[in-house]
């Protein structure tokens, strides 16, 4: 469909429009056309040309949407994982080209373009990006099509099939739109496989959870020196939480939630950071959401605790994704070997927690996710699945300062309220920190770089959404099917093609048909 020399700089296209529909910027819209530029240079590519565009294609939007990675540790991190990104998006590009190139004895104008080969290639993108979300090391889900929708029009479809679903669907509309323009713009009847997907994307509502009455949560954002190189003594995060949640003592709330990390030590085994959260209890009049690295045994974990007065009632969750290269060192002795000095300074070694990401306040149900496991399904499948009215996401994005991740983050964090239909508290050491609606909606907001608490009522919800039941499912589905039709549909092509070359005649060295 195009030459290399076109297909490259269209490849470099689609990476940067894809970075300008995800946040900050977040023209969602923008999603659609960068998947029908990346499809179009894989259109009759072979197999070295599509890992060619692909690979331009992840370059130009990995180290334009991962810039924050290089924030403090310099270009070496950043690099290394918009290369490896890259790479991994490459590859799933060849199954992609393999699977135009294969198709392409189809009739133009037939189902066979217009609806089969549609499907075919939105379930490989799809597969491509449930897979990059678990391999290697547990994989980096960062980037999914589905997030980019959170501004749109379309985010409920979440509820339903879960954003690995929403993920298909913008795929599949992006494929089904270059189909009809591979048949012809004049030739209506290729844009209705487009139209149809649009109009149910635009006019499906979100999955109705039922409400349970309310909660009331004491949030605080408390912007000390919680960065890896910033500048502190011990005990100053945890100083600096306590300090700004004076601001709402004497308010009636029913739980008071801190970030993740804001207490800098670990209240297991320092009894003076125990009798602090102590304090905290008294003076909120209400148990302590908190989190620090503790240890139990030789392991350590990034924990969430629920510190309550009384010690017999006092809850844990851990991280369960800890963060390669950022919170553990996976092959630690192979990596020490390609940069010493930055695998140095990641002296703990988190171990992946394996409490279930649900504690009890009273009757009440709060689902959890520390920071980066907001981006994992699994987690925010087991709380819902455990009964969560609520979701609380602690994080830190201290080390991120003046980037856009705190804001991609927060997308995340939309789109999960939307997908289970409950309300999220996202509370960050350095912000941006909000309170979500279950519809996805912020209720109330608290600024980068500002200390400062609040006290807000929460609704509460109950029952499962279709995308927490069909979630797992679906990944495995999408994730599945379209290998087996890309197999079978290589193996039609390679028969088709046998076929056609025994059924040509025999010629003599003249070149005339040789009866024998």
């Amino acid at each position: 469909m195009l030459p290399i020399r076109a297909a490259l700089p269209v490849a470099i296209i689609a990476g940067v429009a894809l970075d300008l529909a995800t946040p900050d910027v977040g023209w969602w819209p923008l999603a659609f056309f960068s998947v029908i530029l990346a499809l179009a240079t894989l259109v009759g590519r072979s197999i070295g040309g599509a890992l060619m565009v692909g690979l331009v294609f992840g370059i130009s939007f990995y180290v334009l949407h991962l810039a924050w990675v290089g924030q403090f540790l310099g270009p070496l991190p950043r690099i290394a994982l918009s290369g490896l990104q890259a790479l991994i998006l490459g590859l799933g590009a060849i199954p992609i080209a393999l699977a135009y190139r294969w198709t392409s004895q189809f009739r133009r104008r037939g189902i066979g373009q217009l609806i089969v080969v549609p499907l075919m290639i939105s379930g490989l993108w799809t597969a491509r990006e449930v897979v990059m979300g678990s391999w290697p090391y547990g994989g980096f889900p960062w980037v999914r099509l589905g997030m980019t929708q959170v501004n749109g029009p379309f985010p409920e479809v979440a509820s339903w099939i879960g954003v690995t679903g929403l993920s298909f669907l913008v795929a599949i509309t992006s494929a089904a739109l270059l189909q009809w323009f591979r048949a012809g713009v004049r030739f209506l009847p290729g844009a209705l496989p487009a139209g149809i997907v649009i109009v149910a994307l635009a006019l499906t509502p979100q999955f109705p959870t039922a409400s349970v009455g309310t909660f009331t949560v004491g949030w605080v954002q408390g912007n000390g020196p919680s960065g890896y190189f910033d500048t502190k003594e011990p005990g100053d995060i945890l100083d600096a939480h306590s300090t700004t949640s004076e601001s709402i003592t004497g308010q009636p709330m029913d739980l008071l939630v801190w970030p993740e990390g804001a207490v800098d030590s670990d209240p297991f085994r320092e009894p003076g950071t125990a009798d602090e959260l102590d304090r905290i209890v008294t003076s909120a009049g209400a148990p302590v959401l908190a989190n620090a690295a503790t240890t139990r045994g030789e392991n350590t974990f990034n924990t969430t605790m629920l510190w309550t007065a009384d010690p017999a009632e006092r809850q844990k969750h851990d991280k369960v994704h800890p963060v390669p290269f950022g919170e553990y060192v996976p092959d630690r002795w192979f990596y020490e070997k390609l940069a010493p000095d930055l695998v140095g300074l990641i002296r703990r070694e988190y171990t992946p927690g394996t409490i279930a990401p649900v504690v009890n306040v009273g009757s009440v149900r709060v689902g959890l996710a520390i920071c980066f496991d907001v981006i994992f399904d699994d987690v925010i499948w087991d709380g819902a699945q455990g009964g969560a009215q609520l979701f609380v996401f602690q994080t830190n994005n201290a080390d991120f300062r003046d980037t856009d991740e705190n804001l991609q983050q927060l997308a995340f964090a939309r789109m999960r309220a939307i997908e289970t239909g409950r309300a999220v508290v996202n509370v960050s050491t350095v912000g941006t920190s909000q309170v979500i609606s279950p519809a996805g909606v912020p209720i109330d907001t608290i600024d980068v770089d500002d200390a400062d608490a609040k006290v807000t009522t929460i609704p509460l919800r109950t029952g499962l959404t279709p995308g927490i039941i069909l979630g797992p499912w679906l990944s495995w589905l999408i994730t599945v099917t379209p290998l087996v039709l890309l197999v079978v549909t290589g193996l039609v092509s390679r028969r088709r093609v046998l076929d056609a070359h025994q059924s040509l005649p025999i010629r003599d060295s003249s070149g005339r048909p040789n009866p024998s």
